[in-house]
Order: C-alpha cells, then sequence, then structure tokens
C-alpha cells in the first residue's frame, strides 16, 4: 500500500518553505502552504511583538485555504518557532482538520531558540495522532542528506 503524503507549512521569511522543498524532493507528497487573510508585518521586531500577543491568547487567524487531510496518511508540518512554539497560523490548521489515526511528522526552523516546545505542543492539539520525533533546522540550514536521515 502506498502511503499518501501531505507537507503543509508555514513560513513567514522562507526559511522553513525551503526545509518543505526538501521534503518534497525526498517523499513525492503534495505541497500545502498555510497562508492567512491578514498578512503579518515584514518588520521582525512588529512580528516578534504580535506572535507574543497572539501566543498568549492562543489566537487562530483566519486561512485564506482549508485542506482536507483526510485522504493523507503521513502529514509533515512545517512552521518557523515563535515564542517557545509553532506560529499561530499552525495553531489554526492544527484546530481545522482531524488528525486521528494520522502520522504527523513535525518540522520547524529557528533562528537560535531551537524547537522549544513545537513538537510536544503539537502532540497536545492532536492527541489521537502518531507524532514523530521532529526536525529542527537553524534557518534554513537544513541538507537533503539530514532530512533523509530524520525521514528514515
Amino acid at each position: 500500500m502506498t502511503q499518501k503524503i501531505l507537507i503543509a507549512y508555514y513560513s513567514y521569511s522562507g526559511n522553513t518553505k525551503s526545509v518543505a522543498e526538501k521534503i518534497k524532493e525526498l517523499t513525492g507528497g503534495d505541497m500545502f502552504e498555510i497562508k492567512t487573510v491578514q498578512e503579518y508585518p515584514r518588520n521582525y521586531n512588529d512580528v516578534v511583538n504580535l506572535a507574543k500577543d497572539e501566543k498568549a491568547i492562543d489566537f487562530k487567524p483566519e486561512l485564506t485555504e482549508h485542506c482536507n487531510i483526510s485522504n493523507y496518511d503521513t502529514i509533515f508540518i512545517g512552521t518557523p518557532v515563535w515564542w517557545y512554539t509553532f506560529a499561530t497560523p499552525i495553531r489554526t490548521f492544527l484546530s481545522e482538520n482531524d488528525f486521528s489515526g494520522k502520522t504527523i511528522m513535525p518540522f520547524c526552523t529557528h533562528g537560535g531558540g531551537g524547537a522549544s516546545s513545537t513538537y510536544t505542543d503539537i502532540q497536545k492539539l492532536c492527541p489521537t495522532a502518531d507524532v514523530k520525533e521532529g526536525f529542527t533546522s537553524y534557518n534554513n540550514s537544513a541538507t537533503v542528506e539530514d532530512i533523509t536521515k530524520w525521514i528514515k
């Protein structure tokens, strides 16, 4: 039986998208870019402050498109790390979908703070999924070789 793979990601600066594209090269999975109706500020300090406020209230920004994950077995979920966890658009994506029986392969990019609680927070929001060990990349320094080792 062939596994049906989805690579769903939110990318603020392009780093997470770069990792998602490498995963697509390796898996042949379908890509879904998570985008918000209201764009985030381009100024770094502004987005950092907004992300802190959104995290404090468990904000779920409205997405431009929705993805039906029912036909997928394995879902790679990618995010930048914002305030020690996943970006708030990921919260919306996770809350809109039923991950029961799905395998989640989380990955994140960060600017120096590591994954923090990104993966455990995904597990908390998707308790009926099989959340595998995450892949963490500083900015977009991940190589295809690094990602291959993680996937295996």
